[in-house]
């Protein structure tokens, strides 16, 4: 099932992938960075390298998740903090808002992520891509920790039984991707809100490159931190928190990168004077 579920997702994916590289970035991007490819994996590289050692981490702490001292068991205070909330959208529930949901929380989410990606790279400057590598390397890191320091169940784990929105009850192919990165406990925040709404800011302050990009990744992005919520995965707690940490890795990511090159650096540690 797990095959089967994971090609379906490629294969949708892709589709997306293709068209909106046909129809945001364009022809004569591609062909600029066919052949300044190389140029921009140098100048990126550095970047790159830490997002994947931070998604290495990220994988291995979520599988083990040691509770440290600090760990605080949570799921009872945030039901508390925020009451009944997450109940309204039992509510509004239909058939067709629950696949809609269904399908944004899991192939939209996974677009949503490596479009970017793409797009920025396509760009002549590489300031916006390396800025967006940071922010997920940023969200990852920072979320892991939150996850091993603060241990919570989601709705649908508090309210089992009795909601008709739960992703796993209409959708239970997809508990066979969703369980080989997430745990129950990794609640606190929602990531699935801070990547999405870390797009949405990038997409907005990079508007006047792609400006058809910009409300598209605003529908989908708002979209997904919906479904988080619809699909009783996480309180809404979870998203104003997922919020808060997008915005502080977008101004972070931009603290870090673009204010010197890798040259620089090494120039003022070494005491290098290049004039």
């Amino acid at each position: 099932m797990l095959t089967e579920v994971l090609t379906n997702l490629v294969i949708v994916v892709a589709i997306l992938l293709l068209l909106s590289i046909a129809l945001f970035v364009g022809r004569e991007r591609l062909e600029t960075t066919r052949t300044e490819w190389r140029a921009r994996i140098r100048t990126s590289g550095p970047t790159i390298l830490v997002l994947l050692v931070v998604l290495v981490f990220n994988r291995i702490m979520r599988w083990e998740q040691p509770e440290l001292s600090l760990t605080t068991h949570m799921t009872s205070t945030i039901r508390s903090i925020e009451g009944d909330f997450v109940l309204i959208f039992q509510e509004i529930a239909t058939p067709e808002l629950t696949e809609y949901f269904s399908f944004i929380y899991v192939y939209g989410y996974t677009f949503l992520l490596i479009f970017p990606a793409i797009a920025y790279f396509a760009l002549s400057d590489t300031k916006a891509f390396r800025r967006l590598m940071t922010a997920y390397a940023l969200n990852y890191a920072l979320g892991v920790v939150l996850y091993m320091l603060v241990i919570a169940y989601g709705p649908r784990n508090v309210f089992a039984g009795e909601l008709a929105t739960v992703l796993y009850d209409h959708s239970p192919e997809y508990q066979y991707v969703t369980r080989e990165v997430n745990q129950n406990t990794n609640v606190f925040p929602s990531l699935h809100t801070s990547l999405s709404a870390t797009v949405g800011v990038f997409a907005f302050i990079t508007r006047s490159s792609y400006p058809k990009w910009f409300p598209v990744a605003l529908v989908l992005s708002t979209s997904v931190i919906i479904s988080t919520m619809y699909l009783a995965i996480h309180w809404a707690v979870d998203v104003v928190a997922g919020l808060a940490l997008a915005a502080f890795c977008v101004y972070v990511s931009y603290q870090l990168v673009g204010r010197w090159s890798l040259s620089d650096l090494y120039d003022r540690v070494t005491g290098t004077d290049r004039r």
